[in-house]
C-alpha cells in the first residue's frame, strides 16, 4: 500500500473561481467525469463543491443555477492533506468528518485530490479495505 499521499492522489485540481455560476461548475464536472471542484480565489482554496452540493443546496430550494456562484453552495474551509502526509493521516481524515474527497494542498496553493476511490484499491489495482 502507499505510504504518502502523493503516492494516491490524482494531480491538478479543476477548479472554479468563487463567482462563477452552479451551471459552470456542473460544466466542468461533466467535462471532466468528476464529482466535485475546489472553488479557488487568489491561488488558496476556498472551499469543496460536489454535484450534491449543488442538488441539496441549490436546485432542491428551487435556485437559478445560472444566477447562484459556487462560493454560495460550496463547503467552506475544507478538510485539507499535503502531499507528504501519511495516506493514514487522509483516511483518518475522510472516517473522522465522514468526506469521500480531499484537496491536496502545498504551500497553501491546490496541487491535486485525493479520493476515497483512490484509497480503496492500490496501484497495483487489488482491492483494499481502507475506509
Amino acid at each position: 500500500m502507499a505510504e504518502y499521499v502523493r503516492e494516491v492522489m490524482t494531480p491538478g485540481v479543476a477548479a472554479v473561481r468563487p463567482d462563477a455560476s452552479l451551471v459552470e461548475a456542473a460544466q466542468l464536472m461533466r467535462a471532466q467525469d468528476i464529482g466535485g471542484v475546489v472553488v479557488t480565489g487568489g491561488g488558496q482554496v476556498l472551499g469543496v463543491l460536489t454535484d450534491r452540493d449543488i442538488t441539496l443546496r441549490a436546485v432542491a430550494d428551487g435556485a437559478d443555477p445560472l444566477t447562484v456562484s459556487a462560493q454560495a453552495v460550496c463547503t467552506p474551509n475544507p478538510v485539507v492533506v499535503a502531499p507528504d502526509d501519511p495516506v493514514a493521516d487522509a483516511v483518518g481524515l475522510m472516517r473522522a468528518y465522514a468526506i469521500r474527497r480531499l484537496p491536496v494542498v502545498e504551500d497553501g496553493r491546490p496541487v491535486g485530490m485525493v479520493s476515497i476511490g483512490d484509497l480503496t484499491v492500490d496501484p497495483s489495482g487489488d482491492p483494499e479495505d481502507v475506509i
